[in-house]
């Protein structure tokens, strides 16, 4: 299950021709697999609970051809926003199905206050979001994307979620992780970490807000009187 938002839909029908509804404010792809006997039984109950929750649009493919043209969309929505936007800050969060109108309309209110439009594009199916920041890093837009992006992360803990769903934690979302998980969390993960990658040879800086150097979290080497890495935070 795969879900759009309405400048999403309208940026990828002008890319891809699709055939998309542009009249609506949300577009949900399903994809069900299985014996024609069952898709055909799984079709009609797809179309009775989206008729029930309110569906203006219901199209059903009716051929190889037509079902890529459905994906093709879909697959193409990056690349798509990528037209109308000189630069787009994707963002990753998950968050539980059943929050999923709510964590839609406060992106809308994060989306007015932080000035950015917003396109939404994510699997609907597993509640995992992609909001794209649409942004210009050259009138100084790229701090207040990153502001943005940062409070819809922290939003979907808010709600039961969690900071990623496929594209990990990095150094972009590395400050964050104690919106997540306490200090003792942390600490025991950090532990994981220092069992395999004793000298801190591995991605340093990434993932753990700060660098630790207390004996129980492996020895910090200082060679020539220079810490590694003085640039990442340290306890």
């Amino acid at each position: 299950m795969e879900m759009m938002d309405k400048p999403a839909i309208h940026a990828v029908e002008d890319f891809v021709h699709a055939g998309y509804p542009l009249d609506v404010e949300a577009l949900v792809i399903v994809e069900l697999d299985g014996p024609e006997v069952e898709v055909g039984e799984l079709v009609a109950r797809v179309e009775a609970i989206a008729k029930r929750c309110g569906a203006v649009y219901l199209r059903v493919s009716n051929s190889e051809e037509e079902r890529e043209v459905f994906w093709a969309g879909r697959k193409a929505a990056f690349p798509a926003v990528g037209r109308i936007t000189p630069d787009y800050l994707c963002m990753d969060g998950t968050i539980p199905r059943a929050q999923l109108p709510l964590v839609l309309k406060r992106t809308d209110e994060l989306s007015k206050k932080y000035g950015l439009r917003i396109a939404n594009v994510f699997h609907a199916g597993d509640g995992n979001l992609h909001p794209l920041i649409l942004f210009d890093a050259n009138n100084g837009e790229l701090e207040r994307a990153e502001k943005l992006g940062a409070d819809i992360l922290r939003l979907c803990v808010e709600v039961g979620g969690v900071l990623t769903g496929e594209h990990g934690v990095g150094v972009e979302k590395r400050d964050l992780m104690g919106t997540m998980f306490t200090e003792i969390d942390l600490n025991q993960q950090m532990r994981v970490k220092c069992a395999f990658d004793p000298l801190g040879l591995l991605n340093p800086g990434k993932v753990f807000p700060q660098l630790h150097r207390c004996a129980e979290l492996g020895r910090l080497h200082v060679s020539g009187g220079r810490l590694p890495h003085p640039d990442i935070p340290r306890f």
